[in-house]
């Protein structure tokens, strides 16, 4: 044995050397809090009420996805349920707004981010402008969603038969009508972007189902927030 070499000892004794095999075992992955059980549960309420009303609202669009009616009971229940569940999705979607509407402030770096879309989409993120919470992309999917939102809501009321409709000329719920179908298309494309990204970038689907990441997903993905987590700390 070479003597300049200090003999291995138990964990928690001085001169204990942690090879990779005693790390792995005994230091656990430090992880950051990334969204509150408030917030998660906030997020899924409104994306299963998506769910449901672009299933029924497919049903109701076109003869050709009628059968679809058949999820919610017939088509009768389907026109009874669209619209009511619409009203619970804008309102929990609110509350998201709510929460996170001043971490989608648009700032310069935003723009130099959409000028390195090509970097974006090669995953070069160590030549892109230093992100926090959100990148420039998920807040321009944040306003198309508010805009969409408030869209499908107003001309909803509009076309909402059984309440309001008797209250608008022809004309109005025809156009109504139109309106929904574009917010509606634009959401459904918008979500299905969103959850193509989530499952693009590792770890991001795992932060809204467990609530946080590892020190490593937030340093590369979101280095100027991770900073901020770490100086509170």
């Amino acid at each position: 044995m070479n003597p300049k070499m200090k003999p291995e000892t138990t964990p928690g004794q001085p001169g204990y050397i942690a090879h990779a095999e005693h790390t792995a075992l005994e230091l656990p992955t430090p992880l950051i809090l990334r969204y509150t059980p408030n917030e998660r549960s906030n997020h899924w309420v409104t994306a299963i009420t998506f769910v449901l009303l672009a299933l029924s609202g497919l049903a109701l669009f076109h003869p050709s996805m009628s059968w679809l009616a058949a999820l919610f009971g017939g088509g009768q229940w389907t026109r009874i349920l669209h619209p009511f569940a619409g009203v619970v999705m804008f309102v929990s979607f609110a509350f998201l707004v709510l929460r996170f509407w001043h971490h989608n402030l648009l700032e310069p770096g935003d723009v130099q981010w959409l000028k390195q879309i090509d970097d974006v989409l090669a995953n070069r993120e160590e030549k892109l402008p230093p992100v926090g919470r959100y990148n420039a992309g998920q807040k321009l999917l944040f306003f198309t969603l508010i805009i969409c939102m408030l869209g499908l809501l107003l001309s909803g009321f509009v076309i909402w038969r059984a309440y309001f409709a008797f209250y608008f000329p022809i004309p109005l719920i025809r156009a109504a009508a139109l309106l929904h179908a574009i917010c509606a298309f634009v959401l459904i494309m918008g979500i299905i972007i969103h959850i193509y990204a989530g499952l693009w970038i590792k770890g991001s689907m795992g932060a809204m189902v467990r609530g946080s990441v590892t020190y490593g997903w937030a340093r590369k993905h979101h280095p100027r927030w991770f900073n901020d987590v770490v100086k509170k700390k």
